[in-house]
């Protein structure tokens, strides 16, 4: 339903970067996310992180601190500048349709030129490429977490080595029940998009519906078994998708929601938020039905 938006890369002519060159402050680039929080709300305190796997490479694409993309979001990239072409090539035909989308955010720097820091970074998926008279159109679905460990190419884009990071492992015997209670509400709240009055161009599955039956896949082909979160993982990172009209403060608070989720390492904690703002979309799109209806 809500058509996908196309996000700023950062390049030369992005606002506020001067820099063509901005410089990466390698400090931070095992850093991908804010500090990370192990909140284990009500999962065992002394369940281990899964085994660290060994890092593969992958063409990275930066974007805006505004433009945080998580797993099971789909969107929609206009790529046109000749390197981002070139990256878009190695990752159709070298990388199995992949690429890494992260953020820079910028940080104090004491040196005259702009120094940026890796954040949030995510595996996608290309899923479509529609070739246009000036670039491409790009369609892309977010796959896990990934920390940017090395980089190991800055031109003419960057590319680098990267592993997948995954929540704690988790046995709480509410998982389930909160895992059901979910997909019924996201269920719900597609079936109530699905009768407001949108544009005749926006698709008629809606972004919420597309992630939930992304997150059921049982099957990934082209991808290490490391770099695939577990179904109740994927199904928590669903939960946080836009829906028809957004106003600039929800998508706001969509995108706290989002960074909250990509910092969190506690999928109980994270499917209990979802529902959370499930339930809140809910209740503001039957408000708006109500006023359709009128």
């Amino acid at each position: 339903m809500a058509a996908s938006t196309l996000p700023r890369l950062l390049s030369p002519s992005a606002p506020n970067l001067h820099d063509t060159s901005p410089r990466i402050n390698p400090s931070l680039l095992v850093c991908p996310t804010r500090r990370r929080r192990f909140l284990a709300a009500r999962c065992s305190s002394s369940s281990p992180l899964p085994p660290p796997s060994p890092p593969l490479e992958f063409p990275l694409l930066p974007f805006q601190p505004e433009e945080v993309l998580i797993p099971s979001e789909c969107k929609t990239l206009h790529l046109y500048e000749a390197r981002y072409l070139a990256l878009l090539e190695e990752a159709l035909y070298r990388r199995q349709n992949s690429l890494v989308h992260f953020v820079l955010d910028p940080v104090l720097s004491s040196t005259s030129k702009d120094s940026f820091a890796v954040r949030y970074g995510c595996l996608v998926q290309i899923e479509s490429v529609q070739k246009m008279d000036f670039g491409a159109l790009v369609s892309i679905r977010g796959v896990c977490r990934v920390n940017i460990k090395n980089l190991l190419q800055m031109e003419p884009y960057l590319r680098g080595d990267v592993s997948p990071m995954m929540d704690k492992s988790c046995d709480d015997i509410d998982l389930g029940l909160r895992i059901s209670k979910l997909k019924e509400s996201m269920c719900n709240l597609h079936s109530l998009q699905m009768k407001l009055r949108v544009p005749e161009d926006e698709p008629l599955q809606t972004n919420i519906k597309s992630s939930l039956v992304w997150s059921e896949k049982e099957i990934f082909e082209g991808y290490d078994d490391f770099f695939i979160p577990g179904l109740p993982e994927r199904l928590s990172f669903a939960a946080y998708q836009s829906v028809s009209g957004m106003s600039d403060a929800e998508l706001l608070t969509l995108q706290k929601y989002k960074i909250k989720a990509m910092d969190s390492t506690d999928t109980l904690e994270r499917l209990n938020s979802g529902i959370e703002y499930v339930e809140h979309n809910i209740g503001m799109i039957a408000a708006r039905l109500a006023i359709q209806n009128i």
